[in-house]
């Protein structure tokens, strides 16, 4: 081995070492602000629109109709459903309960059918009541509207004559004017007045020739009678031998009969209740 050589076991030179720099420090680095979850955005967003969409509430013509629809079709469901149950409960009875059920519903029946026979019962007695009652209030306003007639408290209307009798002398005297209602009335008068005062039985005529009054009231001539009462009638019995007029003609008075088929009697009485005649119902 040459001198030269190194030994193994000697450690080699060391290589001197060139200083590195120490690495500087770096400033901190902003924060990063955090991105919102997508997910969280769009569930917050749904929210809000399934609100405004829920209040306030909108309910519209078609939403109506459908919702009333499907009201109807849940009840014809409920129906048709309790239906089934009875038709079921029904099948699956037994003999005597079917029997039983057939007599209640025959008994029913045959109640029902005994009310209805009684309403249509009472009814008929009303209407025929009713009737009668109508009827009844009719014949008594006739009957009321006749009695007004004779006792002079309405006004009456129809054929008859008006007989004038004019007195230029004054000779005519009371007696004769009652006369002439008495011949008036045998002929068929209904209805009388003379110079305006109505003529009913217990009219009386007084005074002399010239001052005659009817009730306690004066009249002049000429002397007029409204009379309604047939005129085929009336006019003959004045006319008849020895009747009015021809009385009238001998004191030198005249008499004129005129016929129509429309005389107004519309002098009225007043309505005097008695004081002691009653009604009777016979």
């Amino acid at each position: 081995m040459s001198s030269e050589e190194t030994p193994r076991n000697e450690a080699p030179e060391p290589r001197p070492t060139r200083a590195q720099p120490l690495p500087q420090a770096q400033p901190p680095a902003p924060p990063v602000a955090e991105e919102p979850d997508p997910s969280e955005s769009e569930v917050r967003t749904g929210r809000q629109r399934l609100g405004a969409a829920v209040w306030p509430p909108r309910v519209t013509r078609a939403q109506l109709i459908v919702a009333v629809l499907l009201f109807v079709l849940g009840l014809g469901l409920a129906i048709q459903v309790r239906s089934n149950s009875d038709e079921s409960a029904l099948r699956g009875a037994r003999q005597e309960d079917l029997v039983r059920i057939l007599d209640e519903l025959d008994n029913r029946t045959q109640r029902l059918e005994d009310e209805k026979q009684r309403l249509e019962d009472q009814r008929t007695e009303l209407e025929n009541s009713s009737d009668q009652a109508e009827e009844a209030r009719k014949q008594t306003q006739q009957k009321e509207q006749q009695l007004g007639i004779l006792a002079g408290t309405v006004a009456a209307e129809g054929p008859g004559i008006t007989l004038t009798i004019q007195d230029p002398s004054g000779t005519v005297e009371s007696d004769m004017l009652l006369d002439t209602i008495q011949e008036l009335r045998a002929a068929g008068a209904e209805a009388i007045q003379v110079n305006g005062i109505r003529v009913v039985a217990d009219t009386f005529f007084s005074g002399a020739a010239g001052d005659i009054e009817v009730d306690g009231k004066r009249i002049n001539a000429p002397y007029t009678f409204k009379v309604i009462g047939k005129p085929q009638d009336l006019e003959p019995a004045l006319n008849i031998p020895g009747g009015v007029v021809q009385t009238l003609e001998k004191e030198q008075a005249t008499a004129t009969v005129e016929r129509s088929e429309k005389i107004i009697v519309d002098a009225l009485r007043p309505a005097e209740r008695p004081d002691y005649a009653r009604s009777s119902p016979q």
